[in-house]
């Protein structure tokens, strides 16, 4: 029963959603962030991770009021000690590294001085890709409905857009997922909006979405494991597409699953077909997972980063989890 209260007094908070209210963004600054590795028995039986090989598991804090929060992440293994961004739920951008007592930074999202009293809570930065070759990083926001380029390192604000068929979908469970692929095609999978069919609708961008000569997108579907939704998802090139999904109900709380999709030719229409590979459920590590991300260690394998959104709540916890991913699964081949 106990359990059960924790989980609707979650449903509740998570209803209500606005967090970090209208407090002024935070300010550029030096943070502790501390990672304090979890135990493996804690994480969970190594069978229900599939392919995946379990590396390390981590549980992030900080006593900085804006830390958590996290949606969406990037990982550079060769950048030192605070190699891992992520963005949260207000707009702000965290760097850190791994250290049991470590340091990193914040930063707010760069925006205009006309953009400045825009509410916090409104620039929920959910989704992220980068172009590896430029540096340039694209993030989505949901409530603003809104896509923003930025030069590397956020350097500074290059454009947003706000396209239409993104306006269309719900405030909330919109872009949770942006994806860039190779040719410099854009995917977004909606976490809410749904097409007549019952499968996710996902747009399908023939170039920058946040360029105003790049035409409409073209509308494709995604069908997650049943009872899931999208939270990100993450191209490892060719046809092999990794889609993050999640799940809360009363009697598991928080669920996810890892799926494969082997991309069909991408044309309007087109069904994307969740293959679950990796199970994140009690009695194992299971939050709210919500970002993917892609490196290379210092041999040039391919890792896989998942990280967790706290929604700033007591009841959560910011999560990290590393993990080999299988070698032959990267390609430098084109998306279909």
């Amino acid at each position: 029963m106990q359990r059960i209260a924790l989980i609707l007094l979650l449903f509740v908070l998570l209803m209500n959603g606005q967090h970090g209210g209208s407090e002024p963004p935070a300010v550029a600054a030096r943070i502790a962030v501390a990672a304090r590795p979890l135990p493996r028995g804690a994480v969970g039986d190594p069978a229900r991770f599939g392919p995946l090989r379990l590396l390390g598991a981590w549980h992030l804090t900080s006593p900085h009021p804006a830390f958590g929060g996290f949606s969406s992440l990037l990982v550079d293994e060769g950048d030192g000690a605070e190699g891992i961004v992520a963005l949260n739920d207000t707009g702000e951008a965290f760097t850190f590294g791994l250290a049991p007592a470590g340091s990193g930074a914040v930063r707010s999202l760069p925006r205009p001085a006309a953009e400045q009293d825009v509410p916090r809570w409104k620039w929920d930065s959910e989704s992220m890709t980068r172009d590896p070759a430029s540096g340039r990083i694209w993030v989505g926001f949901e409530h603003l409905q809104m896509i923003c380029r930025y030069a590397p390192g956020f350097a500074r604000r290059e454009g947003c857009a706000r396209p239409a068929a993104v306006r269309r979908w719900p405030l909330t469970g919109s872009l949770e997922s942006l994806v860039r692929l190779g040719d410099g095609r854009f995917l977004a999978l909606s976490e809410m909006a749904r097409r007549a069919d019952g499968a996710h609708d996902v747009l399908l961008w023939r170039g920058d979405p946040v360029d105003p000569a790049t035409p409409p997108p073209a509308h494709l579907g995604y069908r997650p494991p049943p009872g899931y939704r999208p939270t990100d998802a993450l191209w490892l090139g060719g046809d092999r597409l990794l889609v993050l999904n999640r799940r809360l109900t009363v009697a598991e709380g928080f669920t996810a699953r890892l799926a494969l999709v082997r991309l069909p030719p991408l044309v309007a229409g087109a069904q994307l077909q969740a293959q679950v590979i990796a199970s994140f459920v009690p009695p194992g590590v299971a939050d709210n997972f919500e970002a993917l991300a892609l490196s290379r260690d210092e041999h040039g394998r391919p890792t896989l980063w998942i990280a967790s959104d706290n929604n700033h709540l007591f009841l959560q916890r910011s999560l990290l989890l590393r993990f080999a991913l299988p070698p032959d699964w990267l390609s430098d081949d084109p998306a279909p």
